[in-house]
């Protein structure tokens, strides 16, 4: 057959399924021999052969179609319509904070998963910040390579402390003025504790009617110890604290958070339990004018799994059809 390939090779591993019925026949059949021999009873069997080799081949075709073969049709041209989305990852050490549970992190982390989850042709990439940011994931729309990349996320990805928003999204911008030209977004997952005043000035100043700027404060107003955990082992070994030995105690700034939203044309949400502020952002980001992406070439190929799977049950079945014993003398 012209152009055949399969579409999930690496499951020629259950090809081991007809080898082991083959043993287990060959085995059976030496034993029933035996058995004959014992109690003196000849066997003149036909067909018997046949129908063992039958029952390998049609067990072994229908393994082949696991392995999704298919052929190759042409290569097509398709246009990608969506959204150019960066999400800004706060990963200080304030992330690390447990009053939103397991922790902010964890939440930030959450929140992005479901984010992706709900994509549909829309390009998403990540840019982690503390008090300096870079782009640890470009825009994609394979969401697959894109959950890799968010599983590796944490606060230990930019040494320093301290957080800047304002750099994060103004490496965002850079980064979309290099690959993009339609319409943009930016979703902040920050618990607001800006250590740059100037943030809201850096979004102002972009002034693109293209971008819009989301903002999700993950924290409480009441705040939490910042956790501080042995490198080696992983474990807590106590908390963070200031120059005088008091415990710094870290609160959601949503006020810097809302007033970023604002200048950026978004909306400002508070992380909840439920994650109803997730939803109602992707409702938002659904509305949203999607443009059209680059135009880029597709293999097509023709499924003909199918027809492996139909023969190999016809074999199978065959098999069973045909008379295994003449007479027993």
């Amino acid at each position: 057959m012209n152009n055949l390939d399969f579409k999930y090779p690496l499951n020629i591993f259950y090809l081991v399924i007809p080898v082991l019925v083959l043993c287990i026949l060959i085995l059976g059949s030496r034993k029933k021999e035996k058995i004959m021999k014992m109690i003196k009873l000849q066997d003149e069997s036909r067909f018997k052969l046949l129908r063992n080799i039958l029952i390998v081949l049609g067990i072994g075709i229908m393994v082949l179609s696991l392995m999704g073969p298919q052929t190759f049709k042409g290569v097509s041209e398709v246009e990608g319509r969506g959204l150019d989305i960066y999400v800004l990852i706060d990963t200080s050490k304030s992330m690390l904070v447990e009053d939103i549970k397991p922790s902010r992190i964890s939440r930030a982390v959450n929140i992005t998963e479901k984010i992706l989850d709900n994509l549909h042709g829309d390009r998403i990439g990540f840019i982690p910040f503390s008090s300096s940011a870079y782009v640890q994931m470009p825009l994609t729309d394979d969401y697959s390579m894109a959950k890799m990349f968010l599983n590796v996320v944490d606060t230990d990805m930019i040494s320093g402390g301290g957080s800047n928003i304002g750099n994060a999204v103004k490496l965002a911008q850079k980064s979309f003025n290099e690959t993009s030209a339609g319409n943009k977004v930016i979703i902040i997952l920050s618990d607001g504790e800006d250590h740059n005043s100037k943030s809201v000035e850096v979004v102002n100043s972009l002034k693109d009617e293209k971008l819009k700027v989301f903002t999700v404060g993950i924290g409480t107003e009441k705040g939490g110890l910042i956790p501080v955990y042995d490198p080696q082992s992983g474990k807590k070994t106590g908390y963070k604290k200031d120059r005088n030995g008091e415990a710094i105690v870290s609160k959601l700034d949503s006020a810097s958070l809302r007033n970023i939203a604002s200048e950026g044309n978004g909306t400002y949400y508070g992380s909840t339990v439920k994650g109803d502020e997730i939803d109602s952002l992707l409702k938002e980001i659904t509305k949203l004018e999607r443009s059209t992406f680059k135009s880029r070439k597709i293999n097509d190929y023709r499924q003909i799994y199918q027809y492996f799977l139909g023969l190999g049950l016809l074999l199978f079945i065959f098999a069973y059809i045909l008379p295994e014993r003449r007479n027993v003398k």
